[in-house]
């Protein structure tokens, strides 16, 4: 069954508990936090509440290369019902998570009841590492690659296949590409045809409404449904520190804001995922009040 989803469905609030370097606290605990740090029930009409998953194990897996690689399957395979169950019934998902490999599960619950969709895919990094290259293991590494059917099998065998292709993408604000490539990550350009990219320092110069003016355009002219995916790296570090891999020349607080602003208001919205907020480093919890308001303030014109 083909979910028919519009620009008047309702959404609904799904919690993912996951941290993908294989332990309790840091970003497991975000959904928690941002459910109590905003109005939400002024833009949603269902909480799905928390899903029973987690990520425990710290071992990187010898075949997949992933940390955790059996709990990132399981987790890969129980998001990719949730949201498609969750679509299916007329709703739009909001994940608050947890890390970005939520994405992988997401994009496939995407695919299963929509069809052909698109990502908008905010990030500091371009996730287009595998188990091979990634310095690290960890799945938060991966997620864009495995979308687009690259890396370990295992991984796209539990979302089904590949979820998009190259060209159904939009990545927005990677500014690790250099230190990617010389890790011998595939690269945008590697893809064929080869991923849309704008780089912070592309968004930076084109002004942050017009890139989500012309990305949301290319969506729509397509007929294209979207989900945004939001990775909270893609802001400067002195802007948001409240995130794992902190890394300088981000995005102003105010550029990122237009930005999603921008793409949130689209018709063709389909869900959000929010991803790497940790409240364990947000004094005062400023941080991730200011995410939750901003999210639900550009959505408040999507409601029926």
């Amino acid at each position: 069954m083909i979910a028919s989803i519009t620009s008047k469905s309702p959404f609904a609030l799904i919690g993912v508990p996951i941290d993908s370097v294989g332990g309790a606290g840091g970003t497991e605990l975000s959904p928690g936090h941002l459910r109590e740090l905003g109005p939400w029930a002024s833009v949603t009409k269902h909480d799905r509440g928390d899903l029973p998953i987690n990520i425990r194990d710290r071992v990187r897996d010898a075949d997949t290369g992933i940390i955790g690689s059996r709990d990132v399957i399981h987790v890969t395979e129980v998001l990719r019902r949730e949201v498609a169950a969750c679509l299916r019934e007329g709703y739009r998902p909001i994940l608050l998570g947890g890390c970005c490999s939520q994405v992988v599960g997401a994009l496939a619950g995407v695919r299963d009841a929509i069809g052909r969709a698109g990502v908008a895919y905010l990030d500091g990094h371009l996730d287009l590492y595998d188990g091979v290259t990634s310095p690290t293991g960890e799945a938060a590494d991966m997620p864009l690659a495995a979308v687009l059917g690259h890396g370990s099998k295992k991984l796209i065998d539990a979302a089904g296949g590949a979820s998009l292709r190259p060209e159904d993408v939009a990545l927005l604000g990677p500014r690790d590409v250099e230190d990617a490539a010389s890790r011998g990550s595939i690269l945008p350009e590697n893809f064929t045809p080869a991923i849309p990219m704008w780089t912070n320092d592309d968004i930076a110069a084109e002004g942050a409404a017009q890139v989500a003016a012309d990305v949301r355009a290319s969506f729509e002219a397509a007929g294209r449904p979207f989900w945004l995916a939001v990775d909270v790296d893609i802001i400067d570090q002195v802007a948001f520190p409240a995130t794992d891999y902190l890394m300088p020349g981000g995005l102003s607080w105010e550029a990122f804001a237009s930005l999603f602003r921008g793409l949130a208001g689209s018709p063709q919205l389909l869900g959000i995922s929010l991803a790497c907020y940790n409240p364990e480093k947000d004094s005062g919890l400023r941080d991730g009040r200011r995410l939750a308001n901003l999210v639900i303030s550009s959505l408040q014109g999507q409601q029926p």
